[in-house]
Formats: C-alpha cells, structure tokens, sequence
C-alpha cells in the first residue's frame, strides 16, 4: 500500500489538507464546526469578508441586467479566448486609465477566474530556482499558500501597527536579495482595513526601482476606502518600476461568487515583455480554467451603466460599521484596535490574553467564542500574527453591533478575577 499510495499521489492528500487548514476558508470551517448545536443564538459572521448575503450590501440592479442581458443574447454560451474577450478587456483598461499617467491597453489586460487565479498565476510566472518572495505581515494567507506551491521562499515584511499600518521599508530592503523577485502590496488593506498614502506608495515603488523588483498589487478592494486618506492605485507608479494589478468585480460590486477578476500589467516602459513575464503569463493562461463567457461579456456594461450612487451607498455604510466596530470594539479592555479601519471590509484588533482566564491564545479565544457565544471570528495567526483577530465589519449594523455585543459578554465572563 506504500508503493501505491506513492505511485498514485495518496500521500499528497495529507499536504493538502494541511494546506487547505492554514486558509481562511480551512479556520472558517474549523470554526464553524466548533458552534454548539445547544445554543439557539444564530451565527454572526465576523470572520469572511463576504458581505453579498445581507440586504445593505446587495449588488447594483446595472450590474444583475448586465448579466441577463449576455445570457439572453444567446452570443456567449461559446469558450472564450485565453486572455479574455476583447470588448470586457478593453473596458477593463478604460476603467482602470483614469487618472493615469500613461494609457494601458487591452492588451494589457489578462481575464481571470477572480483575484484568486491572479494570484496562481503571478506565483507561478516568477518561480524560478532560488527565488523569493516579499510578502506583508499580516496579510492574505493565499499568497504563502502559492508561493510555497511554487517553491518560491517566502520572507515577510511587517507591516507596523504603530505607525497606522505602514510598511517597514528598512526592513524590506534588509530582507532583499539578487534572488528577490517581488513585493507584494495589498492595498486597500486586507486585513488591517488601512489605506496606503500617496507619499507611501511612493516610497514603495522607488525602494523596489532600486531593488530590481516587481511590484504585485492586490487592489482587490479597489476604491473601498471611506476615510482621510484619499485612495491611489500602485499602477500610478507604472513609469517607476513594473506593477501587476490585482484586481475584480467581486468587492466593489459586492458578487465574490462571480468569479470575474484580472491581472493588469502596468508597464510603460516594456520591461515585462523584455523579460518573458509577459509570455509565461499567456501561457498559463493557456493551460488553465477561463471565466464563464457571459459574465465577461457583462463586463461593458457592468462597468459603464453602475451609477456612481451605488457606490456612495456602499461607502457610507462601509464607513457607519466600521465606526461601530470600532466604538465597540474599544468598549472591551482585553481588545486593543491600534487604527481605525479606513477601507477594505476588515479591521485588526490586538488580543491581551494575559487579562482572560482559560484562554490560551487566539485560536483558542475564538474557537471558545464560536462555541459559546455562535460568533465567528478569524483568529490572527490565520493572516501571520498570534494573538490578534481579525474581524470583518461588512454585515448588517444591527447584526455586528449584536455580534460585539457578545464578544463583549464572553470577555467578562473570561475576565481574570482580580
């Protein structure tokens, strides 16, 4: 049977399902399974940053018309190409040229099955022997997941609490080497609900010009940023060094199940092509799963027919939950939220264990409370840092000011007794 199950690739079951443990999704289920069935209560989600099941959060009627009007026409039942359909791609580069510099063509845009296939693909285009990675901490758990698929060492920078979430720039040039191939910069911030300023972002790109290295750019949460800082796209710094953007439908439109994303490259000066990135990106792209035709060919009219009062809409009540997060969060002494959220759905909260009894750590705090209390929250360690939660603010107010609620009593019924 060991013959066999080397022969056949058994082995590599109990990889993946290690793998698949150390994803949001694999701390989600683990939580969700620790729910007791004795309490009524239903659950409270603060832990997944799907906001698409509440009714303040439901996607423009633009965007639903858009959908039934590609599928009726009877004209995308048909694969697509491996890029993509040009008239979704060209849409893509007018959506994302404002305010630009320089001006990206279709071209330059690759059609994804969401942000997470982008993610697969820029892991993969720069694995080579030797190479490594720089990676934020905390940070989407993804990116460690691909990055170690692909062989590619992985070295994180911290991101500094203190400092409102900025990059450790000193440390990343520490961590830089001839083998480093990129940074990757997630921007609006997931998890931290941070946005980056103009002046960082700079910093970023001019530390990685003298570096030698790509910038990847997660703006998965692209334009969701309700605070002071005004929201820039890294792709602004494209004459600088070499950026590829991440992005898609699925947040700002409130539709993850979509599965509409993109991989742009920002590159004036032609380095990527220069230097093949561009070929092995088509060619991954070649032997990999496309989006559904219908929905990229949504994609125009999506993009041109979404009123900019939606958006509005979405902001403010982005804006209105995470204050309440907030507040609330600040009403519970063993929590500490070192900057209020500005973007993203999500906001980083520094657990002091030492001022609860019988909780260990934050995989034990939030399994307890899961159990307990029938709210979800995603453990730190999840994202690259123990002792922290990471709580997600995009659901109803009533429903997260409920869910804090309980947090709060599960706090003091773990308080240490003084």
């Amino acid at each position: 049977m060991g013959t066999a199950a080397k022969r056949w690739g058994f082995q590599g079951k109990q990889e993946l399902n290690a793998a698949s443990a150390t994803t949001v999704r694999g701390y989600l289920n683990l939580l969700m399974a620790n729910v007791s069935h004795h309490n009524t209560s239903p659950v409270i989600p603060l832990g997944h940053g799907d906001p698409s099941h509440f009714p303040s959060f439901r996607t423009t009627p633009a965007a639903e018309d858009a959908i039934v009007h590609a599928l009726r026409s009877a004209k995308h039942n048909c694969y697509a190409p491996t890029v993509g359909i040009l008239p979704a791609r060209r849409a893509i580069a007018d959506y994302l040229n404002r305010d630009l510099p320089y001006k990206l063509s279709p071209d330059d845009v690759y059609l994804t099955v969401g942000c997470t296939q982008a993610i697969e693909i820029v892991t993969a285009v720069l694995a080579r022997p030797g190479a490594n990675i720089l990676l934020p901490r905390p940070s989407y758990p993804y990116y460690d997941t691909c990055a170690a698929y692909n062989r590619i060492e992985i070295r994180h920078y911290d991101l500094l609490p203190e400092n409102g979430w900025e990059v450790d720039l000193d440390a990343v040039e520490t961590l830089a080497d001839e083998n480093t191939v990129a940074i990757v910069i997630v921007n609006p911030g997931n998890p931290c609900g941070n946005v980056f300023s103009y002046e960082q972002l700079n910093k970023v790109a001019e530390t990685a010009r003298k570096l030698g290295i790509l910038v990847v750019a997660d703006e998965a949460y692209d334009n969701l940023a309700f605070g002071s800082t005004r929201y820039v796209p890294m792709r602004v710094f494209g004459s600088t060094v070499p950026v590829l953007t991440l992005g898609s439908v699925s947040k700002r439109w409130i539709v993850p199940g979509w599965r509409l994303g993109w991989l742009v490259t920002s590159d004036p000066d032609g380095i990527l092509q220069k230097s093949g990135v561009i070929d092995s990106i088509v060619g991954f792209l070649n032997i990999s799963s496309d989006p559904a035709t219908f929905i990229q060919a949504a994609i125009p009219q999506i993009l041109e027919n979404t009123e900019e009062e939606f958006f509005s809409k979405i902001i403010c009540t982005l804006r209105e939950c995470a204050d309440i997060c907030y507040d609330k969060v600040e009403e519970i002494p063993c929590l500490t939220c070192p900057k209020k959220p500005e973007g993203s759905m999500f906001v980083m909260v520094k657990l002091n264990v030492a001022m609860l009894e019988d909780i260990s750590d934050d995989m034990d705090f939030c399994l307890k409370l899961a159990k307990e209390e029938s709210v979800i929250i995603l453990p730190g360690r999840a994202v690259g840092m123990k002792n922290w939660l990471r709580i997600t603010f995009a659901i109803e107010s009533c429903l997260l000011q409920e869910g804090l609620a309980r947090v709060k009593s599960f706090c003091q019924r773990h308080a240490e007794k003084q």
